[in-house]
């Protein structure tokens, strides 16, 4: 790191020689190799390395890449273990691995010092020359932040993009059923208005909606079929809600989309067409609380709402994981419509996913 990165750092990082020492042997002894979880980033690893099987204590599934799939308890003594999990709960997973006896390690650590081409985890292989570039933004991020929560946590996530070493993702939990809802916010059980854009399953939208019973509306932006259809099936009992099928951007287009579930987003090689719009272009009313997670299409999404945040100066939950630069971007943009706004920072999982920064009104 260059001079300046110093603020961020908890401690200059070290070479993890028990890593180095792992994947050596890992890579130089074939026999009782194993990945724990069946997934793109155990594939990667299939895909270059003679494996004995994988580890998955909660499929039904007996083969994956060719390979058999065999209970945790089932494994040989002698054997060496690389998890694959690296969203909600690598930690965990390793917690897991070191339960049964045997020697492991995580996929992030695996990566850096097996030296195999194995496949990037969202924007990691991005943010080394993103934060090298724009190191006085995120010193002007740390300033800006409100509380010292928030600050920790920024700590906390670029010691984990820089190094790769998921000791200090440390402190972290799987916590994504409150995901959103933070005592901050000082939501009020009357009168708010949610859009919900990136709906999903409509979870979100009923959590408000117990938290906020005495609501104005809510709007809720999905432009998955499948999904919106599990929207308005969740949603039926409850009233006024403005249901919005298609996505949020920052200008009417037609898009191809790549329907995954949580993980849908708009993509070039989407099976689905969709429509998007502007909220500016549709929503009338007033709103005071906007969700986004849209896998990366915030910053156009945002763009499209300029007006109605500069006006009626909403609460904004925003997810800042998907590209290399959220961190960075969306407070600055966000900011350039309104500088009126407190900024915190809360993370919810273990691993790289589900970062969420709140901008609350200033009174």
């Amino acid at each position: 790191m260059t001079t300046g990165s110093s603020a961020f750092l908890i401690a200059d990082f070290q070479e993890n020689e028990r890593a180095r020492i792992f994947c050596a042997g890992f890579l130089a002894q074939p026999g009782n190799r194993y990945v724990f979880g069946c997934n793109a980033w155990a594939a990667s690893i299939a895909q270059q390395v003679d494996l004995a099987g994988f580890v998955d204590d909660f499929t039904a599934e007996k083969e994956f890449c060719g390979k058999p799939i065999i209970r945790r308890e089932d494994l040989p003594d002698d054997a060496k273990v690389v998890s694959a999990i690296v969203g909600e709960r690598p930690l965990t997973a390793q917690q897991r691995i070191a339960e049964r006896g045997v020697e492991g390690l995580d996929y992030y650590a695996f990566q850096k010092y097996s030296g195999l081409n194995l496949r990037e985890v969202l924007f990691l292989g991005d943010f080394d020359q993103e934060f090298e570039l724009h190191q006085n933004s995120y010193s002007w991020l740390m300033e800006r932040l409100k509380d010292d929560e928030s600050r920790r946590s920024l700590r906390r996530l670029l010691n984990f993009r820089l190094s790769r070493d998921i000791q200090y993702m440390e402190g972290f939990v799987d916590a994504q059923d409150r995901q959103y809802f933070e005592s901050f916010l000082r939501l009020q059980t009357t009168g708010e208005t949610f859009v919900d854009v990136g709906c999903f399953d409509g979870y979100t939208s009923v959590q408000f909606i117990r938290r906020c019973p005495e609501y104005r509306s809510v709007h809720v932006f999905e432009p998955e079929p499948a999904n919106m259809e599990k929207v308005q099936a969740r949603l039926r009992e409850y009233r006024n809600i403005r249901y919005h099928p298609y996505g949020a951007s920052d200008r009417a287009a037609t898009l191809r989309f790549e329907a995954g579930g949580s993980a849908s987003r708009i993509s070039d090689s989407g099976e689905l067409i969709v429509n998007v719009e502007r909220i500016d272009d549709v929503i009338a009313e007033p709103y005071t609380f906007l969700k986004m997670d849209i896998e990366g299409g915030e910053v156009a999404a945002l763009q499209g709402a300029s007006q109605t945040i500069s006006k009626h100066h909403p609460r904004l939950a925003l997810s800042v994981y998907h590209k290399a630069d959220d961190l960075r971007v969306i407070p600055e943009l966000v900011l350039s419509y309104r500088e009126d706004y407190d900024l915190y920072l809360r993370h919810y999982t273990e691993g790289v996913t589900e970062t969420v920064m709140f901008f609350v009104p200033r009174s």
